[in-house]
């Protein structure tokens, strides 16, 4: 018996030039793609793993209630395997196409593109637990304090071996407005060499430990290693954020399962080491969805609960500065994953190709790239200046979320 495929849609944010783009991967003439680029309304919803059979009825029931559907004619050949669909209509059209292709046998793609547009259309709301705290998602954007205690982050702020200063940066970051501090023992700038995990653990227990008695915000163990977070965890952490999307460690899966802790799973083409030789996708957002749909998946069949899942595309990891700045433009496709979405651009190299500019001076292009990640969809920010971003994130809140912040005028 042939294995059924995967049927898997997502709404896309994409229009004019992006679209076409869109539709020519998928075999279709570009005539064809131009007409129907001109042609979109409200949304537009791709649908893979689609069967000629299913094509076809979803071309026919999207046309009869108004919308548009179109696919490769290569569907069509004799032996042709499955394949792609691009959709678009308003709401009450997509809702109405579903309608009739569940009613005529096709109710598994109905489901899938009715599961995708319901996520894409509204921000995630969900209360996550957090050892004795909690993150709630969904009210106001949640900021991430970024804590390095390496002696070779690219950022330069490094405090490997130094518990005073990193428990001081830790409680001012705090007091400035970070909702979760990440701490993290090894560099995962381009180019670094893995560090073993006993130096790792010398590095952050100490300050896991310390700051669990006196922070009143969750603390968030950046590794990928099981051994790590699980001693992270015991030591008082309560979130892991694995960059590997917990590939890079065979037990990371079970260990956070077991813990009982959120996980923040991250896109990576490579490994930290290999990640900038020549990155390449022939689908950027398809290949990155599919990645962190296929993980969180992954995750769940460990033992992790669906609700403490947390994806991230990775801005940075694996990707060119046309990568990174497309990521932030259709950031909003990742909601139809139905998963809380991270989103970590503080000082990076994205933004001093675009300014050209050091390290020291990406200030005023990380408050750019926060707002926009905001605005596209983004439920937390991983900063470096927390106080800066800070007042970015509630400015823009106020403009995007209606969320009126405290003061005068």
């Amino acid at each position: 018996m042939t294995k059924q495929q995967k049927v898997t849609a997502r709404v896309l944010v994409t229009c004019g030039r992006e679209l076409v783009r869109e539709a020519l991967r998928l075999g279709i003439e570009r005539q064809r793609a131009e007409a129907f680029a001109e042609k979109v309304s409200s949304h537009v919803i791709r649908l893979g793993g689609v069967g000629v059979r299913g094509a076809l009825a979803v071309r026919q029931h999207f046309s009869a209630v108004g919308g548009e559907a179109m696919f490769s004619e290569e569907v069509l050949a004799p032996g042709a395997g499955p394949s792609a669909v691009l959709m678009t209509g308003s709401l009450s059209e997509v809702r109405a196409a579903c309608v009739r292709l569940a009613a005529t046998g096709f109710g598994r793609e109905a489901a899938e593109i009715e599961k995708a547009l319901s996520n894409f259309s509204q921000r995630v709301r969900r209360e996550i637990p957090c050892g004795r705290f909690s993150l709630h998602v969904g009210e106001r954007t949640l900021i991430m304090g970024i804590l390095n205690l390496t002696a070779d982050s690219f950022s330069g702020d490094g405090l490997a071996h130094d518990l005073r200063a990193a428990v001081e940066t830790a409680e001012r970051m705090e007091r400035e407005g970070a909702d979760i501090i990440d701490i993290g023992g090894e560099s995962t700038r381009p180019g670094t060499e893995p560090v073993p995990a006993e130096e790792e653990m010398r590095r952050v227990l100490p300050a896991v430990e310390k700051l669990a008695a006196t922070l009143q915000a969750p603390i968030s163990i950046d590794t990928y290693k099981a051994q790590v977070a699980r001693a992270a965890c015991e030591a008082g952490a309560s979130v892991v954020n694995d960059v590997t999307a917990l590939r890079g460690d065979p037990a990371m899966a079970e260990t956070v399962a077991s813990l009982g802790v959120p996980v923040i799973l991250m896109h990576m083409q490579g490994t930290p080491r290999t990640m900038q030789a020549k990155p390449a996708y022939a689908d950027l957002m398809g290949e990155i969805s599919s990645f962190l749909r296929d993980r969180a998946e992954g995750a769940q069949r460990a033992g992790v609960s669906p609700e403490r899942i947390i994806i991230d595309p990775g801005i940075g990891f694996g990707k060119t500065l046309e990568h990174n700045l497309e990521i932030l433009r259709r950031l909003k496709e990742l909601r139809s994953l139905g998963c809380p979405v991270m989103v970590g651009t503080s000082r990076k190299s994205l933004i001093g190709k675009v300014l050209d500019l050091p390290v020291d001076q990406r200030l005023e292009g990380t408050a750019a790239t926060v707002a926009i990640s905001i605005q596209n969809g983004a439920d937390i920010v991983r900063v470096h200046d927390v106080r800066e971003m800070a007042r970015v994130v509630r400015m823009t809140d106020a403009i995007v979320r209606g969320i009126a912040g405290s003061g005068s005028g």
